[in-house]
């Protein structure tokens, strides 16, 4: 019988999964004793931390995954925002061909808008595009369906480093965005197989990823501006997106309306107070306070071939003028700027 490569290589990873980060086997001096109960919901080893009654809510977390001191950040547009300075996306479907989001991830954005709440793409379709291009000038983000731990697990274990969060209606959906973005002790992201691009990143994967996931909540309906003080507020959420389209599909007003301005300055001001990242489209580049921008210049570039990448180029360079082209120096990781 025949194996094909695929299956192997899913065997493969399946198996680093399970087995990379396994200690080496026996002995073990503080297992239970064979046939017998340990007790160990109330009372701890000798030597543990965490003494008394197991409690969740007053667990002590461990070191095992302390990033050394100093530790750099390696995502370039986390460091922009750490910087104060302005982050340019361009949107891309997400069952785009391969080729065409390479040209869009090398157009001279920030980082790739993969967009999986209003495309037929799936999960599968995304890994096809971002592992075409791992080494990308752009990172790659991605607008999930919605803050649920399945799409963020697999976005995040894709590769996302963006992520961003739609119709945010509260606070506490907007808990559970930040529950399922983040590793413990700040979420709870499971641990999965990572893509190898961020296999030599600065202090290591799972360290640092915490310091170095952007989350972006879109503030679209009359119940998200409602709470949009406390979603912007909120520990793990790093900017707020002021939603055009949707603001004006959930108001019924559309932009330059009294009561349309009204719902972006709520936007605004819950930014401001936070004093967290102002997002928006990429035609309000002059609006007071917004530092990040969705782009659409690759809206009709959507078949591949020759003179795609150039394509790309002209119309972000056109969309963001003075933004363009302006990536996040870091210093470590898959996003250090190749020598020419």
């Amino acid at each position: 019988m025949k194996i094909s490569p695929l299956f192997v290589a899913l065997c493969t990873v399946a198996f680093a999964a399970t087995s990379s980060a396994q200690p080496p086997a026996g002995p073990f001096p503080l297992a239970a004793k064979a046939g017998m109960d340990s007790h160990a919901d109330k009372t701890a080893p000798p030597g543990a931390v965490n003494q008394g009654p197991f409690n969740m809510k007053t667990w002590k977390f461990g070191p095992a995954f302390d990033a050394p001191a100093n530790t750099p950040i390696w995502n370039p547009v986390k460091l922009k925002m750490m910087r104060g300075e302005k982050i340019t996306s361009v949107t891309v479907m997400g069952n785009a061909d391969p080729e065409v989001y390479c040209a869009a991830a090398n157009s001279g954005v920030d980082f790739v808008w993969t967009e999986m709440q209003h495309s037929a793409g799936t999960w599968d379709s995304v890994q096809k595009m971002w592992n075409r291009c791992p080494h990308a000038k752009a990172v790659p983000g991605v607008r999930v369906p919605t803050a649920n731990q399945i799409d963020l697990q697999h976005a995040l274990d894709l590769g996302a480093v963006v992520l961003i969060i739609p119709t945010v209606h509260d606070v506490a959906e907007a808990r559970e965005a930040v529950r399922w973005s983040y590793h413990p002790p700040m979420g709870g992201r499971s641990q999965g197989n990572m893509t190898q691009a961020y296999a030599k990143v600065p202090g290591g994967y799972r360290g640092t990823f915490n310091k170095n996931v952007v989350v972006i909540a879109m503030i679209e309906t009359l119940d998200g501006l409602r709470d949009a003080d406390k979603i912007a507020a909120l520990p793990g959420i790093d900017a707020v997106f002021a939603a055009s389209g949707d603001l004006s599909n959930f108001t019924g007003y559309k932009q330059g309306d009294p009561d349309y301005e009204r719902a972006i300055n709520m936007v605004h001001d819950a930014a401001m107070r936070a004093g967290k990242y102002l997002c928006g489209p990429w035609f309000w580049q002059n609006r007071a306070d917004f530092k990040c921008f969705q782009g659409h210049g690759g809206d009709k570039l959507t078949a591949p071939g020759p003179g795609l990448q150039a394509a790309f180029i002209e119309a972000e360079k056109k969309e963001f003028g003075a933004l363009w082209n302006k990536p996040g120096q870091v210093t470590g990781g898959p996003w250090v700027p190749k020598m020419k």
